[in-house]
């Protein structure tokens, strides 16, 4: 009787969700601690800052798997956690960049590069799961985003490996590390103001969070 109704149907998608959001969870959290230590030990902020957005993606699929089947008020409240924990990401991004310029660093290049290569595997393959969810249910939508952008951030640390090759220089490691605390930054910003704005009645639903 219930399946007449579409409750069924409902909660088949739900699941499916689920299911998905766990998967891409799993691969941002276990590329996450592969890109942190591996940055840690390559002295490399941008390796660190990749890795950091790994985590902060983590937390946006932990908010959407949270937010599955949950009414607006508990989207708000996921959504204003996960842009706070952002923000503190990005500053200790920030920090490590501060650190390495004072102190100095020496990236190793050939590092770099081999674990940017495996992170953007893992965001491709993240991407292809959550394609054809691409234009339905927003926190799905709002997942898809970020495994987009951090395609983007992971060729950037690529092409950063490249030049502290070429360069024998620190600089475009730390460069890219700044770049992604900045984009970090941003997109937590709007989670945090659109959260807020929810949670006054101002708005209606929550916005896409990577976008």
């Amino acid at each position: 009787m219930s399946s007449c109704c579409g409750t069924d149907t409902q909660a088949q998608i739900n699941n499916a969700q689920r299911k998905l959001l766990w998967t891409v969870l799993v691969l941002n959290a276990v590329m996450f601690f592969v890109e942190f230590i591996a940055g840690w030990i390559a002295q490399s902020s941008g390796l660190i800052a990749d890795s950091l957005d790994m985590l902060a993606d983590a937390l946006v699929y932990s908010a959407s798997l949270y937010a599955v089947g949950k009414t607006l008020k508990h989207k708000a409240n996921a959504a204003l956690l996960n842009g706070t924990l952002q923000l503190v990401l990005a500053s200790l991004v920030i920090l490590d960049v501060v650190k390495r310029v004072i102190f100095g660093s020496a990236p190793n290049a050939d590092m770099m590069l081999s674990v940017a290569l495996l992170a953007l595997v893992v965001n491709v393959i993240c991407f292809a799961l959550l394609y054809r969810f691409r234009n339905g249910d927003l926190n799905i939508r709002a997942s898809w985003i970020c495994s987009r952008n951090d395609m983007l951030m992971n060729a950037g640390v690529i092409f950063s490996a490249l030049l502290v090759s070429s360069q024998n220089a620190a600089w475009p490691d730390l460069l890219v590390a700044l770049i992604i605390a900045a984009i970090i930054i941003f997109s937590a910003l709007g989670i945090v103001r659109n959260a807020l704005q929810v949670r006054r009645g101002e708005a209606d639903k929550i916005e896409d969070c990577c976008s």
